[in-house]
């Protein structure tokens, strides 16, 4: 809660400027500047569905996933990567709806277009209580709020996450598999069709964590979103 309180207090103080390079905005209503906006990393042409990856990808890293797809619009890198760290580590929550926009406006139709109702619902994948705590929000959950609002797609918080706290940033997949990524539980009813949604996709072995707790729940199919996608791990 305090890095948000400090957070908030230098954007009230400090004179406006891009959320990713730091450069004074002409404008400050718009949180990113037209350089950085230029040069986002969209993930242009085809994607392997499974993974998110430019196709193609094969061997495919999500071949035995329990999510059944997964996309994100961004790569991890440049300007993406910066507004990931504002939002995350500096508390830039404004960002939630720049970039849950640029989700919405790039997601295939059919990942968050119209759904029969009480078939799909985005569900965030839950930050570790501790880091929660010490941010004073949880950044995936900002997101899906974010991408509900835009989207209409209901919001269902249904995932709680345990195990040790330690850091995930720069682990492989089988390092963060063993140090309590799996530690993902449902705590509620889950839709049939759940989204999850996060800010980055990088070994998918959080993703694929929390895909499980909602198979085990009774989902039948399960998609991922994210802002941004790191290439092979």
């Amino acid at each position: 809660m305090r890095s948000r309180v400090v957070a908030e207090l230098v954007a009230l103080f400090a004179p406006p400027a891009c959320a990713a390079c730091r450069t004074p905005l002409d404008d400050p209503r718009e949180p990113v500047c037209p350089t950085c906006r230029r040069d986002l990393p969209w993930l242009r042409g085809a994607l392997c569905p499974r993974c998110g990856l430019p196709a193609p990808c094969a061997p495919c890293p999500a071949a035995r996933a329990a999510f059944d797809r997964a996309w994100a619009p961004m790569a991890y890198a440049g300007p993406a990567r910066a507004l990931v760290t504002a939002l995350k580590f500096g508390g830039a929550l404004a960002l939630a709806n720049l970039m849950s926009a640029q989700m919405a406006a790039a997601a295939p139709a059919d990942l968050l277009g119209d759904r029969p109702a009480g078939t799909a619902a985005l569900v965030p994948v839950p930050a570790h209580p501790a880091h929660t705590r010490h941010r004073g929000f949880d950044q995936a959950e900002q997101l899906a709020r974010a991408l509900a609002n835009r989207t209409g797609l209901p919001l269902n918080a249904c995932l709680s996450r345990g195990g040790h706290d330690e850091r995930q940033l720069g682990k492989t997949r089988s390092a963060r598999l063993r140090h309590g990524a799996r530690a993902i539980q449902a705590t509620g009813p889950v839709p049939p069709h759940p989204i999850l949604v996060d800010d980055v996709h990088t070994t998918g072995a959080t993703l694929d964590a929390a895909a499980q707790a909602l198979r085990r729940a009774g989902a039948s199919r399960v998609a991922a979103v994210t802002y941004a996608r790191t290439p092979r791990h």
